[in-house]
């Protein structure tokens, strides 16, 4: 399993950005998704989850609810965040990753025994200006 991120980079407050994760060694058929982001000296976030592409249910953290959407593109086995609305305190360093499609969205999220399962891209910096 590899996964691949991009898409970061230095916005103005009120922008918009897209970050892909370009998965390989395995498909969206039974895989499940998630983006997290991690500020130095705090605990790294789950912000956004989705199932694999049969459910595609999805789970928001409270932080970014209205904001974000994450999404799969199963045709290039691509899990996208598009980012509305950009804020200084969404300044992170932001991750991807996968596990199988076993628990629930908010538990992928959420729960750091699941995020310890769960296989990892390398981050992507996000940085908002005010």
């Amino acid at each position: 399993l590899q996964l691949v991120a991009s898409g970061g980079g230095l916005v103005k407050s009120g922008g918009s950005l897209r970050l892909s994760c370009a998965a390989s060694g395995f498909t969206s058929d039974n895989y499940a998704a998630g983006w997290f982001r991690q500020v130095p000296g705090k605990e790294r976030e789950g912000i956004s989850c989705i199932t694999s592409r049969y459910d595609a249910r999805t789970y928001y953290s409270d932080s970014v609810k209205g904001r974000f959407t994450i999404s799969w593109d199963n045709a290039k086995n691509t899990v996208y965040l598009e980012i509305d609305n950009l804020k200084p305190e969404d300044t992170a360093v932001y991750y991807c990753a996968t596990g199988l499609d076993l628990v629930t969205v908010q538990d992928m999220c959420v729960k750091p025994e699941v995020r310890d399962l769960l296989t990892w891209g390398q981050g992507t910096q996000v940085t908002v200006s005010s």
